[in-house]
């Protein structure tokens, strides 16, 4: 069973908790993770959710989002904590988008929200940013069905007007860029 990291809300680790069970009913407070890639446009590469998605299955999300692995858990300090999410950051953009770049943690916060009555995200979300370089882009079909490239004030618009086309962590990840810089 895959598991992630239960925290408490000053995001201090309680343990660790089944992958599944924490995303039930109203979801258990847990660590994630959401990557931005930016280009020189300054446009940000979103990813379209899989179907095969348990929450928000085909909706547009920030570049690449995920777990911290619950290795991470038995760091002490909390400097080599962040440096474990960053490299684990950069391994999941691989696995999911088929290329990585460095990552900076640039903010975090902390949302609960509830998808239907499937389940519920409840995560303290550490936002990572990362700066295109041209690399390939080869999505895995498993974790994202599309890409596209959208300029900033253009996707805030666009969530604003059809905000059921979006994750809903995905604006509070955008406002970290403008709190990041």
């Amino acid at each position: 069973m895959d598991k992630v990291v239960k925290v408490n809300k000053r995001d201090k680790v309680l343990g660790l908790i089944d992958k599944l069970k924490a995303h039930k009913v109203k979801g258990v407070l847990h660590r994630a993770f959401s990557i931005l890639v930016v280009n020189d446009k300054g446009e940000i590469l979103l990813q379209q959710r899989s179907k095969y998605k348990l929450l928000w299955p085909l909706y547009w999300s920030n570049t690449c989002c995920s777990h911290p692995d619950t290795k991470s858990t038995k760091e002490k300090d909390e400097k080599n904590t962040k440096k474990e999410i960053i490299k684990q950051a950069e391994k999941r953009l691989k696995e999911e988008m088929g290329f990585t770049v460095p990552l900076k943690p640039i903010g975090k916060f902390q949302y609960q929200a509830q998808y239907r009555n499937v389940g519920s995200e409840n995560e303290i979300v550490t936002v990572l940013l990362g700066q295109y370089g041209g690399e390939k882009i080869r999505p895995n079909p498993k974790e994202a069905a599309d890409y596209k490239w959208v300029k900033y004030n253009a996707l805030i618009n666009q969530i604003k007007n059809n905000p059921g086309e979006f994750t809903p962590w995905l604006p509070q990840a955008l406002e970290e860029i403008k709190n990041g810089k």
